[in-house]
């Protein structure tokens, strides 16, 4: 039985007309809201959690027609958020056009949604003039605002369910009121002047730094008079989609409240009184950093076979710190992947792919750093989900399974999972970026340079917290070198064979009044010695690192949490066809340089391996050292299969048939604690009613056992424990 259905008049087709194609109208409202996201500014948690409501909208849209699956919102409350909903009768079912019933609601509710979220985006006149295109070619009304559903209009409706999915942003704690200003939050260490040598503003060198950049331009293209602060450190007040009470603690610090999610531990420190091993692996992570962008010349000879009979494939995730150096290659770049011996879907084995290193690695780089006029991490995988539903071997099944469902059905169900994933990663990721305020390697890189070396007390310039020597990628200037500088004032300093810079780079200012490379070829960096101190990631010097804390990596979490849904999603971790694939063209992809110097193809088995690219992307482009990586990683595990574990439950309308924890812990309705909810625990409740003060069958918590509790345990009676 539908639990929901409404009068509609039957209106001609051309009302309901949509550009023609194999996709429900969900994908066209995503694919403009990711042309939104390249137009407004590069907030990730804010996309993530924008991307994940336009989908709630549209999933509720879709399941308030359905007599199975279960609304998220609609009807519900939801992180103390009731969104109040009276249900019509069914006797009207005959006169209602399901499909087209559900093509209207969906559209008004993305509608109404996007037109509220990027209201004040710097790109708004484009953004929106796309969102009306849309909703009018589609024959809708932007004039059509009532939310009086009871009448039967899909219309009416849709504006509902964004009204109400509005009104839960306001109260969900990401300060959208006020354009998520942080409450706060304060940095603990002055600005490091990006444009001088060395770092001498650091206080201390396990805490991020901002950066004094003029003309900054963050990662989606958009010029800002300086650098921004600290984006979203607090977002961990944020209420998530399938992430669970009991995976968030406490903490204080700087005489604030910090709420973690997914606490993965402290990252590695220096100084103080850390362990000796601790301090050592913080230097040489961040040491690893500037080696690896050592691969960035694509005339260096170094060819690597990029295809997927080499790439990916890793193995499991290391548990320990220990066990990081077995799982990266620290001088030659890369994991501990093996490739795949044959591709499962044809039984061949993958083609061989030989392409300079150097082009490789800088791909990977600008590629995965979802800038300039990109979607932002989350929203990339957006963009790869619905690039995986063009594929001619994709199918609509569910899961892997059974027979193929309506495309919107399967549009509606996996952008919610998808939403909900990548929502729920940024939660996890930034609490942790916020309470553990952790420093990134441009600030990392240049302290310990300016220390000096931590390798050798016998050698020059010996300091406990220097930067460890690597003969030819890390060493000291003597007075036979050629960095040694005039007056030989360079002498014992360090220097690295790495990225040189974009000083290096022959540039001319845009239209925008930004620098840009000179379009020829070769017109790159490349790699040489420089002074440690002037050590620049992978970036261009209007952007140079994100304006937040390193640890975790945003990129890995969200990437790692896509993968586990596109994994299950499709009932199969490889890509349809046993591959994917992005083609960058020679001398006309790159972004920082020119390049690459050969067509070059990215390719990809499974969703892991593109998982895993993105973020070992982010340590060859000077963003991130391993620790903020792997524990990304596992963090995006849980937050991808807790958001395909609760979606299904909404699917399959089995959500309200989970007892979930009483207040004492344990099942909810388990009054006698043997994990059962059975006639057994009425018993013990009617045994014990009038009972005053604390007691198990006090189930809301008033001190007295009594009416109330009997019926919040008659209500519930039959569910499922956790």
């Amino acid at each position: 039985m539908r639990r929901f259905l409404f009068f509609a008049l039957i209106l001609p087709a051309s009302v309901f007309a949509q550009v023609e194609d194999e996709h429900g109208v969900a994908y066209e409202w995503i694919e403009v809201q990711l042309k939104g996201i390249r137009v407004d500014f590069a907030r990730p948690p804010i996309h993530a959690r924008n991307l994940y409501h336009v989908s709630l909208a549209m999933y509720d849209a879709w399941a308030t027609y359905d007599d199975v699956a279960e609304t998220v919102l609609l009807g519900k409350t939801l992180h103390g958020y009731t969104a109040e909903f009276d249900g019509i009768s069914e006797a009207i079912l005959p006169f209602l056009d399901i499909p087209s019933a559900r093509k209207e609601a969906v559209s008004y509710a993305a509608y109404r949604v996007l037109t509220h979220r990027y209201a004040s985006s710097p790109g708004v006149v484009t953004a929106q003039a796309r969102f009306d295109s849309l909703f009018t070619a589609n024959g809708f009304d932007p004039s059509l605002t009532s939310t009086n559903y009871v009448n039967g209009s899909p219309a009416a409706l849709g504006n509902y369910i964004a009204e109400q999915v509005i009104a839960f942003g306001i109260q969900d704690g990401a300060n959208e009121v006020f354009d998520y200003q942080n409450l706060y939050y304060e940095p603990f260490n002055d600005q490091l002047v990006v444009s001088d040598p060395g770092n001498p503003t650091i206080a201390d060198p396990n805490r991020w730094q901002p950066l004094a950049i003029s003309g900054f331009v963050d990662q989606s293209g958009q010029v800002l008079d300086s650098s921004p602060p600290f984006q979203s450190p607090e977002w961990g007040w944020v209420a998530p989609f399938a992430l669970e009470d009991d995976q968030m603690a406490v903490y204080e610090r700087d005489g604030e409240t910090w709420p973690t999610w997914l606490d993965p531990g402290s990252p590695v420190y220096i100084g103080g009184d850390q362990p000796a091993d601790i301090d050592s692996m913080y230097k040489h992570h961040f040491a690893m950093v500037s080696i690896w962008q050592s691969h960035h010349d694509p005339y260096n000879g170094v060819m690597i076979d990029v295809s997927p009979a080499n790439i990916g494939n890793a193995s499991e995730f290391p548990e320990t710190l220990a066990e990081y150096g077995a799982f990266y290659n620290y001088l030659e770049g890369g994991d501990s992947g093996t490739g795949h011996d044959l591709n499962p879907i044809t039984g061949l084995a993958y083609e061989e792919q030989l392409v300079p290193l150097g082009d490789y690695t800088r791909i990977l780089a600008e590629f995965w750093a979802d800038g300039p006029d990109s979607e932002t991490p989350p929203g990339h995988w957006f963009s790869i989900l619905n690039e995986v539903m063009e594929y001619p071997e994709f199918t609509y099944e569910w899961m892997g399974e059974g027979s193929e469902i309506d495309p919107l059905e399967y549009e509606v169900k996996a952008y919610l999972t998808l939403g909900g994933a990548v929502h729920d990663a940024a939660i996890a990721a930034w609490s942790v970026k916020g309470y553990y305020d952790y420093v990134r390697p441009v600030s990392a890189i240049r302290y310990m340079a300016g220390q000096g070396q931590s390798s050798d007390p016998a050698l020059p310039s010996f300091s406990p917290n220097g930067i460890p020597l690597y003969p030819g990628l890390i060493e000291l200037i003597d007075d036979t070198d050629s960095l040694a500088g005039p007056g030989g004032e360079n002498i014992g300093k360090i220097k690295v064979y790495t990225w040189q810079g974009p000083d290096y780079i022959e540039t001319f200012e845009d239209d925008n009044g930004l620098d840009v490379p000179v379009d020829t070829t070769g017109n790159i960096s490349g790699v040489g010695w420089i002074l440690a101190e002037n050590w620049w990631p992978y970036q261009r010097p209007s952007f140079v690192t994100p304006p937040f804390a390193g640890y975790v990596s945003g990129h890995s979490t969200f990437s790692r949490a896509a993968a586990e849904v596109l994994t299950a999603i499709t009932g199969d971790p490889f890509f349809p066809g046993g591959m994917g694939e992005f083609v960058c063209p020679q001398d006309d992809f790159l972004v920082f340089e020119v390049g690459p110097s050969i067509d070059v193809t990215l390719q990809w088995a499974t969703y892991y391996d593109a998982s895993d690219q993105c973020s070992l992307s982010r340590i060859w482009g000077g963003i991130h050292p391993v620790t903020d990586d792997i524990r990304g990683r596992q963090m995006g595990i849980v937050c991808g299969t807790q958001s395909v574990e609760l979606s299904n439950a909404y699917f399959d309308g089995s959500i309200n048939n989970t007892c979930g924890f009483g207040p004492y812990g344990g099942c909810l309705g388990d009054l006698d604690g043997d994990n059962e909810q059975t006639v057994e625990d009425v018993l013990f409740m009617l045994a014990n009613f009038g009972h005053i003060g604390p007691h198990p069958a006090d189930i809301d918590l008033d001190d007295l056992v009594g009416t109330t509790d009997l019926l919040i345990l008659l209500g519930i009676y039959g569910c499922e424990c956790p």
